[in-house]
C-alpha cells in the first residue's frame, strides 16, 4: 500500500568486476567506506573493516602507503576469510604505489583493486615510468584500477599547462572553471594511458573528486558527458557531523538523480568517539531515499508539535528504528523483500491515520486531548485498537509477526549482501 519512489534512469557504463561484484552497467549503486587504521596494525585493520563490512559497505579501501602497510595487507585478508568476511579490499596508493606493488607482490594479490591518483605519481618521464608499472601489475594479477583524480592534489604539470593556456586565451575562462577542467582532462588522459597499455574499459572506474557542493556536480556532469567509465561519487573533505551529512547528501542526490554514479562514498570526519560506520550508514540512507537501493525498512514519524505533548510517540520511533537495524541481518536471509516494507509512527490524529495508511505496517498514537487509544494499519486498513502502557511492546511484536508471515520466503544466498547489510559473522563484530 505504501507510495514507492518513482524510478531513476541511471546513466549507462561500462561494469567492471571486482570480486564476486559488479561496480557500473547494470549492477545496484555500491557502497564504499574506507579504514582510519593504521593499516600496519592487522588486528585493529581488522576488527574496523569488519565493522564496516557489517554495516553494509561493499568495499573497504584501506590506505597502503609504507612497507609495513604492504606486508601487512596479505595477513588482513586472510583473517579477514577466517572469520568469513568476503568484503573486497581496495589499496590507496599515492607517491610510492608503483614500488610497494612491485616488492610486495603478496599485498598485490591480496587486494582487489588498486587505488591511483596520478597527481601523486610524480612528474615527466617519472611520472609514465610510476604510471606505467602500477598498470602493468594490475594486469598481471587481473586487477581494476581506480583513477581517482582530487583537486588538493591534481597534476601540478597539467594544472599549470591549462592556466598558462587559458591566461594566454583572447576569452579566458574563469579559474574555476579551469581546474574543473583540469580534473576532468586529468581522469580521461590517465584512462586513455592505462588502456594504452594493456588495461581494457572494465577494469577502469573514475573519479574526480572536489569538496564543494556545486563543484562536484559540474565536474561529474561533464565527466559523465564525455565517457562511459563507471564513476564512483565522492565529496571529499565532506566535514564532520550534520555539515558534512549534508552536503555529501545536497552533492550526490543531485548526480544520482540524474543517474550519474555507479559507486559513492561519504566521506565524514568522525566526531570525537564517534563510529566509522557512520559514513556507510549515510550512504546507504542517500542512496535509499532516492529509490535506487532498499536495505532497511523507513520509518515514517512526524516531527511532533503543540498537539503532541506525550513523547511516547518519539520514545516508540526511536525504538522502532533500533528494533528495524538490530533485525535486519535476521530477517533479510529469512524473508525476501524485508528491506522494502515501510512503517510509521505517528504521533495525532491530523497525519496519523492517512500516513499509517500510506505505510504496510502504521500506528497512530493519541495527540494531546485526543482518546488514549491507538489504532493499527496493515496493509492500509485499520486491523486493531492498542491501549495502556504495553504499546510499544505490543507494536513491535504485531511487527515481527508481519515480517514474518508477509516475507516468509526464504533470501537465495547467492544474493548475498548487494540488497543491504552484510551478515553473519560481519554483523556480530559490528555490533560490538
Amino acid at each position: 500500500m505504501s507510495i514507492r519512489n518513482l524510478p531513476v534512469r541511471r546513466r549507462k557504463s561500462v561494469a567492471v568486476k571486482i570480486g564476486a561484484l559488479a561496480i557500473g552497467g547494470d549492477a545496484p549503486v555500491m557502497v564504499q567506506s574506507m579504514t582510519n587504521t593504521d593499516t600496519g596494525d592487522v588486528e585493529s585493520t581488522v576488527f574496523q573493516v569488519a565493522a564496516l563490512a557489517g554495516a553494509g559497505s561493499e568495499v573497504v579501501r584501506i590506505t597502503v602507503d609504507r612497507a609495513d602497510s604492504a606486508k601487512a595487507v596479505p595477513y588482513i585478508r586472510e583473517k579477514l576469510d577466517s572469520i568469513g568476511i568476503d568484503v573486497p579490499l581496495v589499496g590507496d596508493f599515492h607517491y610510492i604505489g608503483h614500488k610497494l606493488l612491485s616488492d610486495f607482490p603478496s599485498c598485490a594479490e591480496a587486494l582487489a583493486k588498486y587505488r591511483i591518483n596520478p597527481g601523486n605519481v610524480g612528474g615527466g618521464k617519472k611520472r609514465d615510468r610510476r604510471f606505467s608499472t602500477m598498470i602493468d601489475i594490475a594486469l598481471k594479477h587481473d586487477r581494476p584500477v581506480r583513477i581517482g583524480v582530487n583537486w588538493g592534489s591534481l597534476d601540478n604539470d597539467l594544472a599549470t599547462r591549462m592556466m598558462d593556456a587559458n591566461a594566454a586565451s583572447a576569452n579566458p575562462r574563469d579559474a574555476g572553471d579551469v581546474i574543473r577542467e583540469a580534473l576532468v582532462v586529468s581522469a580521461l588522459e590517465s584512462a586513455a594511458r592505462a588502456e594504452e597499455l594493456g588495461l581494457t574499459r572494465d577494469k577502469i572506474v573514475l573519479s574526480c573528486k572536489v569538496s564543494g557542493v556545486q563543484d562536484l556536480i559540474a565536474v561529474y556532469r561533464d565527466l559523465a558527458a564525455r565517457c562511459d567509465h563507471a564513476l564512483h561519487l565522492g565529496l571529499t573533505e565532506a566535514g564532520m557531523g550534520s555539515r558534512g551529512i549534508t552536503a555529501s547528501t545536497a552533492a550526490m542526490a543531485v548526480l544520482l538523480q540524474e543517474g550519474i554514479g555507479d559507486t559513492i562514498r561519504v566521506s565524514l570526519t568522525p566526531e570525537p568517539g564517534g563510529q566509522r560506520t557512520q559514513e556507510v550508514v549515510v550512504a546507504q540512507e542517500i542512496l535509499q531515499a532516492v529509490g535506487l537501493r532498499s536495505f532497511s525498512p523507513p520509518v515514517t514519524a512526524c516531527p511532533g508539535c503543540g498537539r503532541t505533548t506525550s513523547t511516547v510517540f518519539l520514545d516508540l520511533a526511536a525504538r522502532i528504528e533500533r528494533h528495524v537495524r538490530d533485525r535486519m541481518p535476521v530477517w533479510r536471509e529469512a524473508h525476501a523483500g524485508v528491506e522494502n516494507m515501510s512503517l510509521a509512527v505517528m504521533g495525532c490524529i491530523v497525519n496519523g491515520p492517512g500516513e499509517s495508511k500510506h505505510a504496510d505496517i502504521g500506528i497512530s498514537l493519541p495527540g494531546t486531548g485526543e482518546e488514549p487509544a491507538a489504532p493499527v494499519f496493515i496493509d492500509g486498513k485499520k486491523v486493531r485498537t492498542l491501549r495502556g502502557p504495553d504499546i510499544a511492546e505490543e507494536f513491535l511484536r504485531i511487527v515481527d509477526d508481519y515480517v514474518s508471515n508477509r516475507f516468509a520466503k526464504p533470501k537465495a544466498a547467492s544474493a548475498g549482501s548487494r540488497n543491504g547489510s552484510a551478515n553473519g559473522p560481519t554483523a556480530t563484530i559490528a555490533a560490538q
